[in-house]
């Protein structure tokens, strides 16, 4: 499974939705655009799915506007990043929770006060965590009853499958793995689409009886419509609930997508919030390169995800610690070679470079290529390891030795390892 995750993929795997996930259904990788609560709600609104009324502000004087607009007996508001954990979360303002309630109009315009322009640090971000840019002001209401509903593409049914629970609003990895009982799952036929049976199953399955049972699956296949639409590879709706009146509310959701779709859905892509991403990813992104940073010292550039998980373990099982993993992918030019090596030693953690390329559709002298020209024209003065494999190696390794550079030339990946974790320079 890891050799077929992007590498964003491999990084989320770890987090919570992503561990729930596993236990429920075999997800496809999580791709790279990921919206902001209010973006999703505005998208599901705008397909007919009901949601919570509701307005953005960047300023408190907006907040408290929004507030009073929307008329509300009790008003939600919620900063806007993209980690979970947000209602438990502290600000560095000060303030208690990035999730506040409060049915006096007022109080939002001195909440968000001390929420914008603020970090927020929850479970899921780092110590220093997010700074807030934008809060959602939303009509607050009352839910009678919670539960879960997901539609993910799952290889095990060659197409999307729909996964819901009476237990919604609450960690849902715990469900899946303590009461499996409460977990409905309805492939769906991609070729058919979902039907109206399959709806209204499901949303008997998750708790919803009468005249709610007809709403939730009317919710349910517009759901789906929108999942189809655009090109998501999940949707996942925690709670989808049932309000004391008998309405059926989205009252959180996350959508993920295909970004191999971009080129049909550049309006949804236009939206990609690149604030809260490390600039490093943000420039490697821009030479088609994957970079994903961590806490070490020894740069690991590779290609193929993976290659790149296996590389930062062998790397851990000699003592060192990976600083990053860098992925080229397949298509790989000089170029891209000489700005990965950039974008490596603009790290200043970085003590080490380890190269392990694995040629197959990649040609090894093209690597060697750009590793000499990087080498030379960035004057690298860092202890560099090279493992080459693959097409064209023999004259990969020809350039590399008659380069007349400082390069340690590894025989398999446990030597390249070992010889990166002995070149770190003693503290």
């Amino acid at each position: 499974m890891a050799a077929s995750l992007s590498l964003r993929a491999a990084r989320r795997l770890g987090t919570p939705a992503g561990r729930a996930a596993r236990q429920v259904v075999r997800l496809v990788p999580v791709r790279w655009l990921n919206l902001q609560e209010y973006q999703s709600k505005k998208i599901m609104a705008d397909h007919g799915v009901t949601v919570q009324r509701f307005f953005v502000a960047d300023n408190s004087q907006d907040a408290l506007e929004a507030a009073k607009r929307l008329k509300a007996k009790e008003i939600v508001l919620k900063a806007q990043i993209l980690a979970g954990g947000r209602g438990k979360g502290s600000f560095t303002s000060g303030l208690k929770g990035g999730v506040h309630l409060t049915k006096n109009p007022e109080d939002v315009g001195q909440l968000a006060e001390q929420m914008l322009g603020y970090h927020l640090i929850t479970k899921q971000t780092t110590k220093e965590g997010v700074k807030v840019r934008k809060v959602m002001v939303a009509e607050a209401l009352d839910i009678a009853r919670e539960t879960y509903l997901a539609i993910l593409m799952d290889r095990a049914y060659n197409g999307p499958i729909m996964v819901g629970s009476p237990q919604g609003g609450m960690d849902i990895e715990e469900v899946a793995a303590t009461k499996p009982e409460l977990i409905f799952k309805e492939p769906i036929d991609i070729f058919e689409g979902i039907r109206q049976d399959q709806a209204f199953r499901m949303a008997a399955n998750i708790g919803f009886k009468g005249p709610q049972q007809q709403k939730a699956a009317e919710q349910i296949q517009k759901l789906y419509s929108l999942f189809l639409k655009v090109d998501a590879t999940q949707l996942e709706v925690n709670p989808f609930g049932e309000t004391p009146d008998g309405q059926v509310v989205c009252f959180d959701a996350k959508i993920n997508f295909d970004d191999n779709a971009e080129f049909r859905q550049k309006e949804i892509f236009s939206q990609d919030d690149v604030s809260e991403t490390d600039p490093l990813e943000n420039e490697a992104a821009k030479y088609d390169l994957k970079y994903i940073g961590m806490d070490g010292n020894i740069a690991c550039f590779v290609n193929g995800a993976g290659l790149a998980m296996a590389t930062c373990d062998i790397i851990d099982l000699h003592g060192g610690k990976p600083a990053n993993f860098l992925d080229l992918g397949g298509g790989v030019q000089e170029d891209q070679v000489y700005q990965a090596f950039k974008l490596l030693t603009a790290d200043p953690k970085v003590e080490v470079i380890l190269v392990n390329i694995f040629g197959g559709i990649v040609n090894c002298a093209i690597i060697a290529n750009g590793i000499t020209k990087a080498s030379r024209e960035l004057k690298l003065e860092m202890p560099l390891v090279v493992r080459l494999e693959g097409t064209n190696v023999n004259e990969a390794k020809r350039i590399l030795r008659e380069s007349g550079l400082p390069i340690a030339s590894a025989s398999d990946l446990e030597d390249a390892a070992r010889i990166a974790v002995a070149s770190v320079p003693a503290k």
